[in-house]
């Protein structure tokens, strides 16, 4: 297929994609059907949408999306245990990964917990000491002093753990890959199980916790009880959705869309918190779950406290939850200038060794366990390729790993554990963590890299910018970025729609900061259009058009609405440029 606009190599050295012919014609019938403006069309026509279908996908509605709970291996169970817990006042011990999925689990589960009367002890391991998942000694010292231990965002893997927990019932609420057996718990709920049928596999760990709940509340209600309004709790489950990258695709899309509106009515004080020292000035969007408020809650489990993430978004005290927030965001501006240092690091080294291989790897000693996965988020954008960084801290090494679409990491890395070249390691298809011992790095790697080459890794050069079509400066009105907000939420499997404005002229250029640039364009005749592009000057695309020297160019990017002093402006996010 021909480039679009015949842009082989933009200034970002991309290749630019742009829609098929089948495409064209789909968004153009469905332009004429539903009565929508082409670029909302395109949109849906991208992600398969039916003309007779926008109605209803432009307006997700959860109660027609929501999945059977029953639908997902021994969640009835499982939610049974919980109610018997609940009802005869027993000990209850949540275990939390100390992600944002498994911090808003664990507040879900203490939310709805406080409603009914009953409080619950919070465990979350420390990320240095005790790594990811649950560990014989804190699974038997919670079970020495709880009847029942609820491991969220954590668990399947863990059959050492779960066998040491004596005494207690073990209910696992997860969506980690499942390894062909699972720990002896009492219920394993995850969509993500090998005797699953994979129907549920994009939901997150909160996603199943408040799966658990509804099915609770149905139980409640057959004994003519009633429990705690959960629709009121999707604000957190939208948090753990975007955070956590799972696909924007089915429940998912109604999950976080009635989330971000119970998020608006500020009425979660650790959410408010966070909303508050991120500076938000707006409504909420996906884009602060992922950028703004995510960031922070992990940034506790990174580099700081462990459970100060899930303490904060449980926590119903608004001054406390100031502190507990404001906290976390020293804690993430300690996260950023150690993440800058180790990948300054990390990417010498895995360009020293080639970006062209089917995996993109880096190792060293000291580097933190906590920012490691963001290190190899950004080797992975920078090669297209998966990626694995690793910190040691003598003979043990610590990584995380992310993969790039059409290529399952968390079953390689699952594979490389069985054969005995990780002392443990599991995760999901896009991302991944691992233990493993200096002497097996080299195996270990070059073993992955060749199960991962097998998946189709390694074969593609830089990605192609994948563009839905042009439009003119006097066509980007908060109206339609309005109209295009409604086929979102936008985030991952749900890319937002990137338009081009070609044959441009820039008439105004000024760099911001230290590395972006702030430009106003037009083509000469019409309105123009104000852009923002981040960190241009990170590469060549800041000096091209800050010395644009009156050429023309094709300018590539995403609509957003810029919020100044109360007044709602189009303005576009330039990611991507070409001379035209």
């Amino acid at each position: 297929m021909t480039a679009f606009l015949d842009v082989e190599v933009s200034l970002t050295g991309r290749r630019w994609s742009g829609p098929t012919q089948l495409l064209d014609r789909a968004a153009e019938a469905m332009a004429q059907a539903a009565g929508l403006p082409l670029p909302v069309s395109m949109a849906l026509a991208r992600r398969g949408v039916a003309p007779e279908d926008a109605a209803a996908y432009l307006a997700p509605q959860l109660r027609d999306l929501l999945p059977d709970p029953r639908s997902l291996l021994d969640m009835e169970k499982a939610a049974a245990r919980f109610l018997e817990a609940v009802n005869a006042r027993q000990r209850i011990a949540i275990f939390a990964d100390y992600d944002v999925d498994g911090g808003t689990s664990a507040a879900l589960l203490i939310d709805w917990l406080r409603q009914m009367g009953r409080e619950a002890t919070l465990y979350v391991p420390d990320r240095i000491d005790e790594g990811y998942g649950p560990n014989d000694e804190a699974m038997s010292a919670l079970a020495g002093d709880h009847d029942l231990i609820v491991c969220v965002d954590c668990g399947t893997l863990s059959h050492g753990p779960v066998a040491a927990a004596k005494g207690a019932d073990v209910v696992i609420l997860d969506h980690h890959l499942g390894g062909e057996t699972l720990p002896e718990a009492l219920a394993v709920v995850n969509p993500n199980r090998q005797d699953e049928s994979g129907d549920l596999a994009h939901l997150c760990a909160a996603a199943v916790v408040f799966l658990m709940l509804v099915e609770a509340g149905r139980q409640l209600r057959e004994a003519g009880r009633k429990g705690p309004d959960l629709m009121a709790m999707l604000d957190l489950v939208a948090l753990a959705t975007v955070a956590d990258v799972a696909p924007l695709i089915g429940v998912n899309r109604a999950f976080v869309r009635q989330g971000l509106r119970v998020m608006a009515r500020r009425e979660r004080p650790g959410l408010v918190a966070l909303a508050d020292v991120g500076r938000m000035d707006s409504a909420p969007a996906a884009y602060h779950l992922g950028f703004i408020m995510g960031p922070r809650v992990n940034a506790g489990g990174r580099v700081g406290r462990a459970d100060l993430g899930a303490r904060l978004l449980a926590c119903s005290v608004p001054h406390e939850a100031q502190a507990m927030a404001e906290r976390l965001d020293q804690l993430n501006a300690e996260r950023r200038e150690i993440e800058a240092g180790v990948q300054a690091a990390a990417m010498a080294q895995a360009e020293a060794r080639g970006l062209d291989e089917p995996l993109v790897w880096a190792a060293s000693e000291g580097w933190h366990p906590g920012v490691v996965g963001i290190v190899a988020s950004r080797l992975k954008e920078a090669a297209n390729r998966p990626a694995i960084v690793i910190g040691f801290d003598g003979d043990i090494g610590k990584g995380s790993g992310r993969s790039i679409s059409g290529v399952d990491l968390g079953a390689a890395i699952q594979r490389l554990t069985a054969e005995g070249l990780l002392i443990k390691g599991g995760g999901h298809k896009m991302a991944a963590g691992l233990t493993v011992a200096r002497d097996q790095l080299e195996p270990a790697m070059n073993r992955l890299a060749e199960l991962l080459a097998k998946q189709g890794a390694g074969t593609g050069g830089v990605a192609d910018l994948t563009l839905d079509g042009l439009l003119m400066p006097g066509a980007a009105t908060p109206e339609l970025i309005a109209q295009l907000a409604a086929a979102g939420p936008f985030g991952a499997g749900s890319p937002a729609p990137r338009h081009v404005f070609a044959q441009m002229q820039i008439t105004f250029a000024k760099r911001v900061g230290e590395r972006h640039l702030k430009i106003r364009f037009g083509d000469g005749t019409g309105p123009q259009l104000e852009a923002i592009a981040f960190g241009a000057f990170d590469g060549p695309l800041g000096t091209a058009l800050e010395d644009h020297g009156g050429a023309r160019f094709h300018l590539a990017g995403r609509l957003e609405l810029n919020v100044w002093r109360g007044r709602q402006t189009a303005q576009l996010r330039l990611e991507d440029a070409a001379r035209a």
